[in-house]
Parts: C-alpha cells; structure tokens; sequence
C-alpha cells in the first residue's frame, strides 16, 4: 500500500484525524453543559458516541488494506457526522436552551467534510476484494463474479504442517 515510509502519515498526524479530535472535544463541552433530563441525556449519549465515531473508524480505514473496507468505514463515519447535524435540533427540541453552542460543531462539521472528501480521494479502487453484498465495488466489478483468488489452491497441510 505504501512505497516509501515517508509516504506513510501516522493516522494522528491527519488532518482529518485532527478535525475530528477537535469536534469530538467540543461536542464533549457541549455535553458537560447538558441538564440531566431523561431526553436529553439519549441526545447527550448519541452526540458522543457520533463525535468519538469519526476518529475511530478513521482508524480503522487507515490500516485497512482494501477499498471495501475503507469506504464501509467512510460510510459509517459521513453517518457519524450527518447524525451530529441532526443532534442540534435535537437538543432544541427537547428544551436545550444553550443550542447554540452547536454552530461551533456544524462549522467544524463543514471543515471535517471537506478533508473527508480529500481523504477519500486517496483510496485505491484497484486494490478490492469483490464486494458480495454489492456495495462497494468498483465499477464493472460485480458482487456475483468469479473471485480470482478461489483459484488458488490450499492445501492447509502444505501451509501449517504440524509432527504428529
């Protein structure tokens, strides 16, 4: 996957994994301010579970070695992220007079996007396994066709021999 070691970023050193760092601290702010009430605390809880989403399946994409695992982990983190946007009028609705202090999360949810789209730019379709549920694959790739690697031929007594 990587040539060169230099090529090779941390994932903390990402900008992305910094972005989310960032959203998660002030989502965890917002939540140390949150009234205890029933509603609330179900929001409160979703908020943080989302906010910690975004750098761990962050990840979990960054030492996965193939594109389908990679782009589940993106899917599973734009959710984290739409969710988050979702939050603040949930908090609104059920009564959270400081909301506002949920723009600070939406402007950082703006700046996470836009290194998400940069960071996903950098996957590579051609290194797959084929996808049999049919997400994804990359185009002309389908989850019905013949994998390649069925035709290499195991013999686990050839791989793992064991004395008796």
């Amino acid at each position: 996957m990587y040539e060169d070691e230099d090529d090779f970023l941390s994932v903390e050193e990402l900008p992305l994994f910094k972005k989310g760092q960032e959203i998660a601290k002030v989502v965890f702010c917002i939540a140390d301010i949150i009234p205890d009430d029933e509603s609330l605390n179900t929001v409160k809880d979703f908020m943080c579970e989302d906010a910690v989403t975004l750098t761990s399946k962050l990840i979990a994409a960054h030492f996965a070695p193939f594109y389908d695992i990679k782009m589940e982990s993106a899917i599973i983190m734009r959710k984290a992220a739409m969710d988050l946007v979702l939050h603040r009028h949930a908090l609104r609705m059920f009564g959270f007079e400081d909301f506002e202090y949920f723009d600070i999360v939406l402007d950082l949810l703006e700046e996470y996007r836009l290194l998400f789209i940069e960071w996903v730019k950098d996957f590579e379709p051609c290194e797959y396994i084929v996808d049999r549920w049919g997400l994804f694959n990359e185009p002309g790739v389908d989850p019905f066709d013949h994998d390649p690697d069925d035709d290499i031929p195991f013999d686990p007594d050839d791989e793992f021999p064991f004395e008796e």
